[in-house]
Parts: structure tokens; C-alpha cells; sequence
């Protein structure tokens, strides 16, 4: 009996296991794209966050000494007493961002600051390509547009 048991099974044929290969493949690039776009928008997302933070910092800036840094002085017045320039003279002993440290963009780029006289001021990430210019998730991003 255990003879005739084993001769009646019957294995899976070449084109069967070559059919059932396939459509795993489908099903895995399907999700495979889903997960990596799940991942550029959470590099976007993380963008839009630490702007968010260096703005709110920024806005400290200013509303200790009347003026946001300026491009030459860069973002790095947010950790360190700027020495050219408008010079503060309310400047924290802590500076404004508690880590010392610039946050990055999603991609670990440093973000661009631009301030004309201290009046104004924008951040740009300029995204996944880290170029200027850019369509689709590689767009820049800018505190203008948040």
C-alpha cells in the first residue's frame, strides 16, 4: 500500500513552477514600487518637518534681534553667535537649536538659506536629485510653498 501511495503522487511540471514564479515576480514588483514611493514621500514629508522646525528657530531669531541672519551668516546663527555681519546682541547661550547640529533634508542634504538684509528669508531643499529645478519627487521644495 505505502508502494502505491507513493507512485500515485504526482510532482509539479516545469511550466507549472515557471507559471507560479511569474506571477510572484508580478505580485512582488507590484508592492516592490508601492514601498519605494512610500519612501520618497516620507523623505518629502521629513523635508517639510524640518523646515518647519529651522522656520520656527528663524522666527526666534528675529524676534530676539529684529532681523533674521543673513545668507552669509547662513543657518549656522542658529547654533552659533554669527561674528560678521549684523552681530546680536540678544543672542541665547544655548543658540536656537538644541542639538547643535542643522537638521538635513530627506536625503541628508543641507538646506539652502537665503535672506536679503535680514527682512525675509527662504529655505530650499532641493529634493531627491539635489539639483536646482527639478519635476516630480525630485522638486525642489521651499519654505515659500509650505
Amino acid at each position: 500500500m505505502l508502494k502505491h501511495i507513493l507512485t500515485s503522487q504526482r510532482g509539479m511540471t516545469l511550466i507549472e513552477i515557471i507559471v507560479v514564479i511569474t506571477i510572484m515576480a508580478i505580485i512582488a514588483s507590484l508592492a516592490g514600487t508601492q514601498v519605494i514611493n512610500r519612501l520618497e514621500d516620507a523623505k518629502i514629508s521629513t523635508t517639510k518637518t524640518q523646515m518647519k522646525t529651522l522656520q520656527q528657530a528663524l522666527e526666534m531669531y528675529k524676534a530676539d534681534n529684529d532681523y533674521y541672519p543673513t545668507t552669509e551668516q547662513g543657518l549656522e546663527a542658529l547654533i552659533q553667535t554669527p561674528t560678521t555681519g549684523n552681530v546680536p546682541q540678544n543672542y541665547p547661550t544655548g543658540g536656537y537649536i538644541d542639538k547643535k547640529k542643522l537638521p538635513v533634508d530627506g536625503w541628508g542634504a543641507p538646506f539652502t538659506y537665503l535672506s536679503e538684509n535680514g527682512e525675509a528669508f527662504t529655505l530650499i531643499s532641493y529634493g531627491k536629485d539635489k539639483k536646482e529645478g527639478g519635476t516630480g519627487r525630485a522638486a525642489d521644495i521651499s519654505s515659500d510653498d509650505l
